[in-house]
């Protein structure tokens, strides 16, 4: 970058954060959202040291993460009718006591059908990321340009709690006791809802549902957009189990972690010079142009593994190609907040957020299969087909909202 863009891209955020009550409750929210890349992690770890079963602790993990995903939209509808401090901070209060009993059913050798009962209360964690968001969207209705440069932020923020989150919920584990990464998640989530709830000035006014009032997957344009979603998460699902049995097999598993944080670290730097950028037209015709990219640079982990067999040489390819994920993310975002119905954006994002925990799940069974059958070279095909028929799904979408 030159010092011009540079300076920029600064001043871009500056004036971003430079608005009443901005900073406050972007404070609490990255607070509250940074245990999102900590609680699989944790739970895994100090589930497969308890019980000595990684099924097991995958297990669990997998049914947290399919509970969110189906009562995420239910929380979210809460959300709008009635405001986010209102609900958000119970629901994450029930969220961390469903933490705090699996910890407890762990700790104390509960029999095994007592992790899922307690680990069914995180289905209440509330989506901190589309909240704020929606905050955005409220406070900058009439500055599209500063609305892009605010969902480019979210995205980066995204990512870096994605990236940073496994290797603290990883040490504290492993330098404290097994417990530790759950525990510290747990209070960190509490403490950042209630500080972002806090801050009411930037609230987005609730609205009152009415008979009239349609779901949000109603809305044109809205399910192919959100099926596009869910072969994005996929991508991501398969890549990371991909990636893992990759480093497993050359010998080195225990960098898997550090190889995946760099397609994170690709997309939170794009995502950050992205939002800095005023792209040209409309976000409907952008959208396929981002994931063409996303689904051209995907090809190359699977190029890297195939061609080499160097992990050295795969992580690089996978910085590059995560370069493509904050702008398809941020423009996909961007057409969620166009298309969902006034008053329904908490909803909107959640299930665009549900679409993406589904592929994910998805694409983890689905990688994990190739990887038996195929090898983890050639399971990086499933990233690529997926990365595919998101290219797919958004070409239909932009085909049919031209109509």
């Amino acid at each position: 970058m030159t010092t011009e863009s540079v300076e920029s891209t600064a001043t871009s955020y500056t004036r971003l954060f430079a608005l009443p009550g901005a900073r406050a409750f972007t404070l609490g929210n990255l607070i509250a959202r940074f245990p999102q890349g900590m609680f699989s992690i944790s739970a895994v770890i100090m589930i497969s040291g308890s019980r000595g079963s990684y099924a097991l602790a995958g297990a669990v993990t997998a049914t947290g993460l399919v509970a969110n995903a189906l009562v995420g939209p239910w929380t979210a509808r809460l959300v709008d009718r009635h405001g986010q401090a209102r609900v958000a901070v119970p629901a994450t209060v029930i969220s961390a006591c469903g933490s705090l009993a699996l910890l407890l059913c762990v700790h104390f050798g509960a029999p095994n059908w007592t992790l899922f009962a307690a680990y069914l209360a995180s289905a209440t964690t509330p989506n901190t990321g589309g909240m704020s968001r929606a905050r955005w969207a409220h406070l900058l209705k009439e500055t599209p340009d500063a609305l892009h440069t605010a969902n480019s932020f979210e995205q980066a923020a995204d990512e870096l709690c994605y990236m940073l989150g496994p290797v603290v919920a990883a040490f504290l584990c492993g330098s404290l006791f097994p417990e530790a990464g759950t525990l510290v998640s747990a209070v960190l989530m509490v403490t950042g809802v209630l500080i972002f709830a806090a801050q009411r000035a930037t609230e987005p006014p609730p609205h009152a549902r009415t008979k009239a009032t349609k779901t949000p997957l109603r809305a044109r344009g809205m399910p192919p957009l959100l099926l596009a979603f869910l072969a994005t998460g996929a991508i991501f699902g398969s890549l990371e189990v991909v990636t893992v049995a990759f480093a497993d097999a050359q010998g080195h598993k225990v960098w898997a972690g550090g190889i995946l944080a760099l397609q994170a670290a690709g997309s939170c730097a794009a995502g950050l010079i992205y939002g800095a950028w005023r792209p040209a037209g409309p976000a409907a015709r952008r959208h396929p142009l981002c994931v063409a990219a996303m689904a051209a640079l995907m090809t190359l982990p699977l190029l890297a593994a195939w061609l080499t067999g160097s992990l050295y040489v795969l992580g690089g390819a996978l910085l590059v190609a995560g370069m493509a994920t904050a702008p398809t993310m941020v423009t996909g975002m961007t057409l969620v907040q166009q298309r969902t119905p006034e008053g329904q954006l908490n909803e909107g994002m959640t299930l665009a957020v549900t679409g993406i925990l589904t592929g994910i799940a998805c694409g983890s069974a689905t990688g994990g299969a190739a990887v038996e059958h195929w090898g983890p070279t050639a399971a990086y095909t499933v990233p690529v087909t997926a990365a595919a028929c998101a290219l797919l799904l958004a070409l239909y979408a932009y085909v049919r909202s031209a109509r």
